[in-house]
Protein backbone atom coordinates (compact mmCIF):
# COMPACT_ATOMS: atom_id res chain seq x y z
CA UNK A 1 0.00 0.00 0.00
CA UNK A 2 3.05 2.26 -0.12
CA UNK A 3 1.68 3.98 -3.24
CA UNK A 4 -1.34 5.26 -1.31
CA UNK A 5 -1.01 8.49 0.65
CA UNK A 6 -2.92 10.18 3.46
CA UNK A 7 -2.91 13.52 5.25
CA UNK A 8 -5.04 15.84 7.36
CA UNK A 9 -6.30 18.39 4.82
CA UNK A 10 -7.52 21.04 7.28
CA UNK A 11 -5.50 23.39 9.45
CA UNK A 12 -4.43 22.19 12.88
CA UNK A 13 -6.41 23.54 15.81
CA UNK A 14 -9.87 23.50 17.33
CA UNK A 15 -12.63 23.59 14.70
CA UNK A 16 -16.03 22.14 13.90
CA UNK A 17 -14.77 19.73 11.25
CA UNK A 18 -11.46 18.17 10.27
CA UNK A 19 -10.89 16.40 6.95
CA UNK A 20 -8.56 13.47 6.44
CA UNK A 21 -7.87 12.53 2.83
CA UNK A 22 -6.60 9.22 1.39
CA UNK A 23 -5.56 8.82 -2.25
CA UNK A 24 -4.40 5.72 -4.08
CA UNK A 25 -5.32 2.13 -4.85
CA UNK A 26 -5.78 1.28 -1.16
CA UNK A 27 -8.26 4.09 -0.41
CA UNK A 28 -11.46 2.06 -0.81
CA UNK A 29 -10.04 -0.90 1.12
CA UNK A 30 -9.09 1.44 3.98
CA UNK A 31 -12.61 2.91 3.96
CA UNK A 32 -14.15 -0.58 4.37
CA UNK A 33 -11.78 -1.47 7.23
CA UNK A 34 -12.28 1.74 9.20
CA UNK A 35 -16.04 2.13 8.68
CA UNK A 36 -16.99 -1.57 8.75
CA UNK A 37 -19.43 -0.81 5.90
CA UNK A 38 -19.91 -3.54 3.32
CA UNK A 39 -21.20 -1.27 0.58
CA UNK A 40 -19.76 2.17 -0.15
CA UNK A 41 -21.38 4.19 -2.92
CA UNK A 42 -19.18 6.65 -4.89
CA UNK A 43 -19.96 10.36 -4.31
CA UNK A 44 -22.38 9.53 -1.52
CA UNK A 45 -21.98 11.01 1.97
CA UNK A 46 -22.01 8.07 4.38
CA UNK A 47 -22.72 8.95 8.02
CA UNK A 48 -20.87 6.15 9.77
CA UNK A 49 -18.86 5.15 12.80
CA UNK A 50 -15.08 4.94 12.41
CA UNK A 51 -12.96 2.36 14.26
CA UNK A 52 -9.26 1.91 14.92
CA UNK A 53 -7.31 -1.32 14.39
CA UNK A 54 -8.29 -2.54 17.86
CA UNK A 55 -11.94 -2.05 16.90
CA UNK A 56 -12.35 0.85 19.33
CA UNK A 57 -14.76 3.60 18.27
CA UNK A 58 -12.96 6.77 17.17
CA UNK A 59 -15.78 9.01 15.97
CA UNK A 60 -19.15 9.18 14.23
CA UNK A 61 -18.32 10.99 10.98
CA UNK A 62 -19.06 11.52 7.30
CA UNK A 63 -17.16 9.45 4.75
CA UNK A 64 -17.14 10.14 0.98
CA UNK A 65 -15.61 7.89 -1.67
CA UNK A 66 -14.53 9.20 -5.10
CA UNK A 67 -13.86 6.48 -7.67
CA UNK A 68 -10.98 6.89 -10.13
CA UNK A 69 -10.65 8.70 -12.44
CA UNK A 70 -13.44 11.00 -11.22
CA UNK A 71 -11.53 12.55 -8.33
CA UNK A 72 -9.16 15.45 -7.68
CA UNK A 73 -6.03 13.31 -8.10
CA UNK A 74 -7.50 10.98 -10.71
CA UNK A 75 -6.99 8.11 -8.24
CA UNK A 76 -9.27 6.42 -5.73
CA UNK A 77 -9.93 8.97 -2.96
CA UNK A 78 -11.69 8.71 0.37
CA UNK A 79 -12.34 11.71 2.62
CA UNK A 80 -13.23 11.39 6.30
CA UNK A 81 -14.98 14.45 7.73
CA UNK A 82 -14.77 14.08 11.48
CA UNK A 83 -15.27 16.36 14.48
CA UNK A 84 -12.59 19.02 14.63
CA UNK A 85 -9.62 19.13 16.93
CA UNK A 86 -6.17 17.61 17.10
CA UNK A 87 -6.96 14.27 18.77
CA UNK A 88 -9.75 12.73 16.66
CA UNK A 89 -8.25 13.63 13.28
CA UNK A 90 -4.82 12.42 14.30
CA UNK A 91 -6.22 9.10 15.57
CA UNK A 92 -7.99 8.53 12.24
CA UNK A 93 -4.77 9.34 10.38
CA UNK A 94 -2.78 6.99 12.65
CA UNK A 95 -5.29 4.24 11.96
CA UNK A 96 -5.00 4.77 8.21
CA UNK A 97 -1.19 4.62 8.30
CA UNK A 98 -1.30 1.52 10.50
CA UNK A 99 -2.77 -0.29 7.46
CA UNK A 100 0.30 0.53 5.36
CA UNK A 101 -0.65 3.88 3.85
CA UNK A 102 2.18 6.43 4.04
CA UNK A 103 1.92 10.11 4.95
CA UNK A 104 1.71 12.47 1.99
CA UNK A 105 4.51 14.89 1.21
CA UNK A 106 3.59 18.59 1.00
CA UNK A 107 1.65 19.19 -2.22
CA UNK A 108 1.63 15.51 -3.20
CA UNK A 109 -2.14 15.39 -3.78
CA UNK A 110 -1.89 18.26 -6.28
CA UNK A 111 1.25 16.73 -7.80
CA UNK A 112 -0.63 13.49 -8.46
CA UNK A 113 -3.50 15.46 -9.97
CA UNK A 114 -1.00 17.06 -12.35
CA UNK A 115 0.74 13.79 -13.24
CA UNK A 116 -2.62 12.15 -13.89
CA UNK A 117 -3.70 14.94 -16.22
CA UNK A 118 -6.42 16.37 -13.97
CA UNK A 119 -4.80 19.81 -13.77
CA UNK A 120 -1.86 21.60 -15.40
CA UNK A 121 0.78 23.68 -13.63
CA UNK A 122 -1.12 26.94 -14.07
CA UNK A 123 -4.10 25.47 -12.23
CA UNK A 124 -1.88 23.86 -9.59
CA UNK A 125 -0.14 27.15 -8.79
CA UNK A 126 -3.50 28.94 -8.69
CA UNK A 127 -4.73 26.41 -6.11
CA UNK A 128 -1.66 27.02 -3.96
CA UNK A 129 -1.87 30.82 -4.19
CA UNK A 130 -5.63 30.89 -3.60
CA UNK A 131 -5.02 29.52 -0.10
CA UNK A 132 -2.63 32.43 0.56
CA UNK A 133 -4.63 35.17 -1.22
CA UNK A 134 -4.59 38.52 0.60
CA UNK A 135 -7.52 40.18 -1.17
CA UNK A 136 -10.87 39.53 -2.81
CA UNK A 137 -9.40 40.74 -6.12
CA UNK A 138 -6.65 38.13 -5.82
CA UNK A 139 -9.22 35.39 -5.22
CA UNK A 140 -11.06 36.43 -8.39
CA UNK A 141 -7.85 36.45 -10.45
CA UNK A 142 -6.84 33.02 -9.14
CA UNK A 143 -10.32 31.61 -9.75
CA UNK A 144 -10.03 32.70 -13.39
CA UNK A 145 -6.64 31.03 -13.64
CA UNK A 146 -8.03 27.82 -12.14
CA UNK A 147 -10.62 27.86 -14.95
CA UNK A 148 -7.83 28.00 -17.53
CA UNK A 149 -7.28 31.69 -18.33
CA UNK A 150 -3.47 31.47 -18.21
CA UNK A 151 -3.46 28.07 -19.93
CA UNK A 152 -5.42 29.64 -22.80
CA UNK A 153 -2.84 32.44 -23.10
CA UNK A 154 0.00 29.89 -23.12
CA UNK A 155 -1.70 27.83 -25.82
CA UNK A 156 -2.43 30.88 -27.98
CA UNK A 157 1.15 32.16 -27.60
CA UNK A 158 2.58 28.74 -28.37
CA UNK A 159 0.40 28.43 -31.48
CA UNK A 160 1.52 31.87 -32.70
CA UNK A 161 5.18 30.95 -32.23
CA UNK A 162 4.74 27.59 -33.93
CA UNK A 163 3.02 29.30 -36.85
CA UNK A 164 5.97 31.66 -37.29
CA UNK A 165 8.33 28.72 -36.90
CA UNK A 166 6.42 26.83 -39.59
CA UNK A 167 6.76 29.81 -41.95
CA UNK A 168 10.50 29.81 -41.30
CA UNK A 169 10.84 26.09 -41.99
CA UNK A 170 8.91 26.47 -45.24
CA UNK A 171 11.25 29.24 -46.38
CA UNK A 172 14.28 27.12 -45.48
CA UNK A 173 13.00 24.01 -47.28
CA UNK A 174 11.59 25.79 -50.31
CA UNK A 175 13.98 28.69 -50.69
CA UNK A 176 13.85 28.51 -54.48
CA UNK A 177 10.08 28.27 -54.70
CA UNK A 178 7.68 31.19 -55.04
CA UNK A 179 6.81 32.27 -51.50
CA UNK A 180 4.37 35.13 -50.82
CA UNK A 181 6.18 38.46 -50.40
CA UNK A 182 4.25 39.35 -47.26
CA UNK A 183 5.24 36.22 -45.32
CA UNK A 184 8.18 37.99 -43.62
CA UNK A 185 5.95 40.92 -42.75
CA UNK A 186 3.38 38.59 -41.18
CA UNK A 187 6.02 36.87 -39.05
CA UNK A 188 7.35 40.17 -37.73
CA UNK A 189 3.83 41.42 -37.02
CA UNK A 190 2.89 38.27 -35.07
CA UNK A 191 6.07 38.36 -32.99
CA UNK A 192 5.74 42.09 -32.25
CA UNK A 193 2.15 41.60 -31.08
CA UNK A 194 3.16 38.72 -28.82
CA UNK A 195 6.14 40.64 -27.39
CA UNK A 196 3.91 43.63 -26.59
CA UNK A 197 1.33 41.41 -24.94
CA UNK A 198 3.98 39.71 -22.79
CA UNK A 199 5.46 43.06 -21.69
CA UNK A 200 2.01 44.30 -20.69
CA UNK A 201 1.27 41.15 -18.70
CA UNK A 202 4.63 41.19 -16.89
CA UNK A 203 4.22 44.88 -15.99
CA UNK A 204 0.71 44.29 -14.63
CA UNK A 205 1.90 41.24 -12.69
CA UNK A 206 4.67 43.19 -10.93
CA UNK A 207 2.34 46.10 -10.22
CA UNK A 208 -0.42 43.91 -8.75
CA UNK A 209 1.64 41.26 -6.96
CA UNK A 210 0.52 42.66 -3.61
CA UNK A 211 -3.02 41.41 -4.34
CA UNK A 212 -1.75 37.90 -3.65
CA UNK A 213 1.21 38.48 -1.34
CA UNK A 214 -0.31 41.39 0.56
CA UNK A 215 0.62 44.99 -0.22
CA UNK A 216 3.36 46.38 2.02
CA UNK A 217 2.61 49.86 3.38
CA UNK A 218 5.48 51.74 5.08
CA UNK A 219 4.82 54.65 7.44
CA UNK A 220 7.72 57.13 7.44
CA UNK A 221 8.34 60.46 9.05
CA UNK A 222 10.70 62.28 11.33
CA UNK A 223 10.68 61.33 15.05
CA UNK A 224 7.61 62.10 17.13
CA UNK A 225 5.17 62.94 14.31
CA UNK A 226 2.70 60.22 15.35
CA UNK A 227 3.74 57.16 13.30
CA UNK A 228 3.23 54.73 16.18
CA UNK A 229 -0.10 56.33 17.08
CA UNK A 230 -1.19 55.87 13.47
CA UNK A 231 -0.11 52.21 13.51
CA UNK A 232 -2.02 51.57 16.73
CA UNK A 233 -5.12 53.32 15.36
CA UNK A 234 -5.11 51.24 12.15
CA UNK A 235 -4.59 48.02 14.14
CA UNK A 236 -7.21 49.03 16.76
CA UNK A 237 -4.86 48.07 19.60
CA UNK A 238 -1.65 49.39 21.19
CA UNK A 239 1.03 47.52 19.24
CA UNK A 240 3.72 50.21 19.33
CA UNK A 241 4.92 52.25 22.31
CA UNK A 242 3.77 55.86 22.10
CA UNK A 243 5.91 58.45 23.87
CA UNK A 244 6.70 62.15 23.74
CA UNK A 245 10.38 61.18 23.64
CA UNK A 246 11.72 61.40 20.09
CA UNK A 247 13.32 58.20 18.81
CA UNK A 248 11.23 55.81 20.92
CA UNK A 249 10.71 53.48 17.94
CA UNK A 250 14.18 52.23 17.00
CA UNK A 251 13.27 49.31 14.79
CA UNK A 252 10.62 48.51 12.23
CA UNK A 253 7.36 47.00 13.47
CA UNK A 254 5.35 44.97 10.97
CA UNK A 255 1.76 43.81 11.38
CA UNK A 256 -1.07 42.64 9.13
CA UNK A 257 -4.34 44.53 9.00
CA UNK A 258 -7.43 44.34 6.81
CA UNK A 259 -8.44 47.48 4.95
CA UNK A 260 -11.52 47.08 2.80
CA UNK A 261 -11.16 43.80 0.92
CA UNK A 262 -7.36 43.78 1.24
CA UNK A 263 -4.99 42.38 3.86
CA UNK A 264 -1.92 44.62 3.98
CA UNK A 265 1.42 44.45 5.77
CA UNK A 266 1.71 47.68 7.72
CA UNK A 267 5.23 48.76 8.74
CA UNK A 268 5.95 51.39 11.40
CA UNK A 269 9.50 52.63 10.85
CA UNK A 270 11.97 54.36 13.09
CA UNK A 271 11.91 58.17 12.90
CA UNK A 272 14.30 59.35 10.19
CA UNK A 273 16.77 62.02 11.25
CA UNK A 274 20.50 62.61 11.61
CA UNK A 275 21.68 60.68 14.67
CA UNK A 276 24.96 59.61 16.27
CA UNK A 277 23.27 56.87 18.32
CA UNK A 278 24.48 53.54 16.87
CA UNK A 279 21.24 51.64 17.51
CA UNK A 280 19.06 54.46 16.21
CA UNK A 281 21.19 54.70 13.06
CA UNK A 282 20.61 50.99 12.40
CA UNK A 283 16.88 51.54 12.88
CA UNK A 284 16.93 54.42 10.39
CA UNK A 285 18.78 52.27 7.83
CA UNK A 286 16.09 49.62 8.24
CA UNK A 287 13.43 52.29 7.75
CA UNK A 288 14.93 53.23 4.38
CA UNK A 289 15.11 49.54 3.43
CA UNK A 290 11.42 49.12 4.36
CA UNK A 291 10.47 52.05 2.14
CA UNK A 292 12.43 50.54 -0.75
CA UNK A 293 10.63 47.21 -0.26
CA UNK A 294 7.16 48.73 0.12
CA UNK A 295 4.34 49.12 -2.40
CA UNK A 296 2.78 52.19 -0.76
CA UNK A 297 4.40 54.93 1.34
CA UNK A 298 2.53 56.93 3.97
CA UNK A 299 4.65 60.03 4.58
CA UNK A 300 3.51 61.51 7.90
CA UNK A 301 4.14 65.15 8.80
CA UNK A 302 3.30 67.15 11.94
CA UNK A 303 0.94 69.94 10.92
CA UNK A 304 1.46 71.81 14.21
CA UNK A 305 5.17 72.33 13.57
CA UNK A 306 7.02 74.42 11.00
CA UNK A 307 8.44 72.51 8.01
CA UNK A 308 12.14 71.90 8.78
CA UNK A 309 15.21 70.07 7.45
CA UNK A 310 14.04 66.74 8.85
CA UNK A 311 10.74 67.11 6.98
CA UNK A 312 12.73 67.99 3.87
CA UNK A 313 14.66 64.73 4.30
CA UNK A 314 11.40 62.77 4.38
CA UNK A 315 10.16 64.54 1.27
CA UNK A 316 13.41 63.80 -0.57
CA UNK A 317 13.07 60.09 0.29
CA UNK A 318 9.55 60.07 -1.13
CA UNK A 319 10.81 61.76 -4.31
CA UNK A 320 13.53 59.12 -4.63
CA UNK A 321 10.82 56.47 -4.96
CA UNK A 322 8.49 58.04 -7.49
CA UNK A 323 7.65 54.60 -8.88
CA UNK A 324 5.78 53.84 -5.65
CA UNK A 325 2.35 55.04 -4.57
CA UNK A 326 2.58 57.74 -1.89
CA UNK A 327 0.06 59.29 0.48
CA UNK A 328 1.05 62.46 2.35
CA UNK A 329 -0.71 62.61 5.72
CA UNK A 330 -0.62 65.81 7.79
CA UNK A 331 -1.09 64.81 11.42
CA UNK A 332 -2.36 66.81 14.41
CA UNK A 333 -4.80 68.72 12.21
CA UNK A 334 -6.86 69.53 15.32
CA UNK A 335 -4.12 71.98 16.35
CA UNK A 336 -3.10 75.28 14.74
CA UNK A 337 -1.64 74.57 11.28
CA UNK A 338 1.96 75.82 11.05
CA UNK A 339 3.20 73.50 8.29
CA UNK A 340 3.68 75.01 4.85
CA UNK A 341 1.36 72.90 2.67
CA UNK A 342 2.83 74.34 -0.52
CA UNK A 343 5.62 71.81 -0.09
CA UNK A 344 3.12 69.03 -0.91
CA UNK A 345 1.53 70.45 -4.05
CA UNK A 346 2.71 67.42 -6.05
CA UNK A 347 0.81 65.05 -3.72
CA UNK A 348 -2.74 64.49 -2.60
CA UNK A 349 -2.43 65.32 1.08
CA UNK A 350 -4.85 64.14 3.79
CA UNK A 351 -5.34 65.80 7.16
CA UNK A 352 -5.49 63.37 10.08
CA UNK A 353 -5.60 63.57 13.84
CA UNK A 354 -5.51 61.13 16.74
CA UNK A 355 -8.42 63.05 18.26
CA UNK A 356 -10.50 63.28 15.08
CA UNK A 357 -9.53 59.81 13.81
CA UNK A 358 -7.77 58.39 10.78
CA UNK A 359 -10.86 57.45 8.75
CA UNK A 360 -9.91 59.71 5.82
CA UNK A 361 -6.48 58.09 5.61
CA UNK A 362 -7.97 54.59 5.80
CA UNK A 363 -10.37 55.49 2.99
CA UNK A 364 -7.48 56.90 0.96
CA UNK A 365 -5.48 53.69 1.36
CA UNK A 366 -8.52 51.59 0.41
CA UNK A 367 -9.18 53.66 -2.72
CA UNK A 368 -5.53 53.35 -3.71
CA UNK A 369 -5.54 49.58 -3.21
CA UNK A 370 -8.78 49.23 -5.17
CA UNK A 371 -7.24 51.24 -8.00
CA UNK A 372 -4.21 48.94 -8.14
CA UNK A 373 -6.50 45.92 -8.16
CA UNK A 374 -8.64 47.20 -11.02
CA UNK A 375 -8.25 45.78 -14.48
CA UNK A 376 -8.99 42.58 -16.32
CA UNK A 377 -5.42 41.96 -17.48
CA UNK A 378 -4.05 38.47 -17.20
CA UNK A 379 -1.78 38.19 -14.16
CA UNK A 380 1.20 35.93 -13.62
CA UNK A 381 1.11 34.71 -10.03
CA UNK A 382 4.61 33.36 -9.41
CA UNK A 383 8.25 34.22 -10.08
CA UNK A 384 8.47 31.01 -12.13
CA UNK A 385 5.74 32.16 -14.51
CA UNK A 386 7.23 35.65 -14.87
CA UNK A 387 10.69 34.16 -15.54
CA UNK A 388 9.25 31.84 -18.21
CA UNK A 389 7.42 34.54 -20.20
CA UNK A 390 10.39 36.91 -19.86
CA UNK A 391 12.69 34.23 -21.25
CA UNK A 392 10.23 33.67 -24.10
CA UNK A 393 10.14 37.42 -24.83
CA UNK A 394 13.95 37.66 -24.84
CA UNK A 395 14.21 34.70 -27.22
CA UNK A 396 11.70 36.35 -29.56
CA UNK A 397 13.71 39.59 -29.50
CA UNK A 398 16.94 37.67 -30.18
CA UNK A 399 15.24 35.98 -33.14
CA UNK A 400 14.55 39.28 -34.92
CA UNK A 401 18.15 39.97 -36.03
CA UNK A 402 18.73 36.62 -37.80
CA UNK A 403 15.25 36.92 -39.32
CA UNK A 404 16.07 40.31 -40.82
CA UNK A 405 19.48 39.04 -42.00
CA UNK A 406 17.89 36.01 -43.59
CA UNK A 407 19.65 33.55 -41.26
CA UNK A 408 16.55 31.44 -40.81
CA UNK A 409 18.26 28.50 -39.06
CA UNK A 410 19.28 30.79 -36.18
CA UNK A 411 15.85 32.41 -36.24
CA UNK A 412 14.22 28.99 -35.87
CA UNK A 413 16.58 28.08 -33.00
CA UNK A 414 15.62 31.17 -30.96
CA UNK A 415 11.95 30.64 -31.72
CA UNK A 416 12.17 27.04 -30.50
CA UNK A 417 13.65 28.38 -27.24
CA UNK A 418 10.70 30.75 -26.96
CA UNK A 419 8.25 27.89 -27.50
CA UNK A 420 10.04 25.83 -24.85
CA UNK A 421 9.94 28.71 -22.35
CA UNK A 422 6.28 29.62 -22.83
CA UNK A 423 5.22 25.96 -22.76
CA UNK A 424 7.00 25.42 -19.45
CA UNK A 425 4.36 27.54 -17.71
CA UNK A 426 1.81 24.76 -18.07
CA UNK A 427 4.04 21.70 -18.49
CA UNK A 428 7.82 21.91 -17.97
CA UNK A 429 10.31 19.70 -19.77
CA UNK A 430 12.53 18.93 -16.77
CA UNK A 431 9.46 17.68 -14.98
CA UNK A 432 10.74 15.81 -11.90
CA UNK A 433 13.16 18.43 -10.60
CA UNK A 434 10.80 21.35 -11.18
CA UNK A 435 7.73 19.49 -9.90
CA UNK A 436 9.40 18.44 -6.65
CA UNK A 437 10.51 22.02 -6.02
CA UNK A 438 7.15 23.60 -6.87
CA UNK A 439 4.77 21.17 -5.19
CA UNK A 440 7.04 21.00 -2.13
CA UNK A 441 5.87 24.54 -1.28
CA UNK A 442 2.26 23.39 -0.91
CA UNK A 443 0.67 22.69 2.45
CA UNK A 444 0.09 19.13 3.68
CA UNK A 445 -3.11 17.49 2.50
CA UNK A 446 -3.31 19.54 -0.68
Amino acid sequence: MHNSIAAIATAHGVSSISIIRVSGEAALEIAHKISHLEKITPRHAHLTSLYNKQNDLIDHAIMIYFAAPHSFTGEEIVEFQCHGGMIVAQEILDTITSYGVRLAEPGEFSKRAFLNGKIDLTEAEAISKLIEAKSVDAAKILARQMKGELKEFVNESRDALLKSLAYSEVMIDYAEEDIPDDIMENIVKQLDELTGKIEKIVDASHRRRGLIEGFKVAIIGKPNVGKSSLLNALLSYDRAIVSEVAGTTRDTIEEQVRIGSHIIRLVDTAGIRESEDTIEKIGIERSIASVEDSDIIIALFDGSRVFDDEDEKILSIVNDFQDKHCIVAINKSDLELKLNRNKFEAFDSIEVSAKKGFEKLTAGIENLLNGIGEGEELMLISARQIEAVTLAKNSIIEARIPLIDGELEFFSYHLQEAVKAISSISKPYDSEEILDKMFGEFCLGK
